[in-house]
């Protein structure tokens, strides 16, 4: 019996730290790339960045990783709900449980300027980066 746990010993561990590591990566941490110059100076393109999953409130200023497409994409929040937003001559109320976002550089950016459906879900927010 001794030398079984003596024997598990040996790889429980790891085993163990390979699990909170997984759990950590799958339910709390998100490493993403950042493919494009849309938000740059702020995350420069080829860099990797850290969201966490868990989060409270979003606000005007925050830059959130969401689904958009079938992709994930990183934008600073711009406008919460309730807020009004002009977009090509026309003012429009972003809708109570969405966002409207835009990349830091406006430039090279293809945001909610640009979108048919310009808002995000809260649903479709997977994390809140910080950097």
């Amino acid at each position: 019996m001794r030398n079984l746990l003596k024997q598990s010993g040996k790889w429980i561990f790891p085993a163990i730290a390979m699990l909170l590591t997984f759990i950590l990566l799958k339910c709390v941490f998100l490493i993403g790339y950042v493919p494009s110059e849309s938000m740059e100076p702020t995350l420069e393109r080829g860099s990797y960045i850290i969201g966490c999953r868990i989060y409270s409130n979003l606000e005007t200023g925050d830059i959130i990783i969401f689904r958009r497409d079938g992709k994930l994409l990183v934008k600073r929040i711009a406008a919460i709900g309730g807020d009004t937003v002009e977009q090509n001559g026309t003012s429009m109320t972003v809708p109570e449980g969405c966002y409207y976002v835009l990349g830091d550089n406006a430039d090279n950016s293809f945001d909610s300027r640009y979108w048919k459906e310009p808002f995000v879900s809260k649903d479709d927010v997977v994390a809140k980066a910080f950097y």
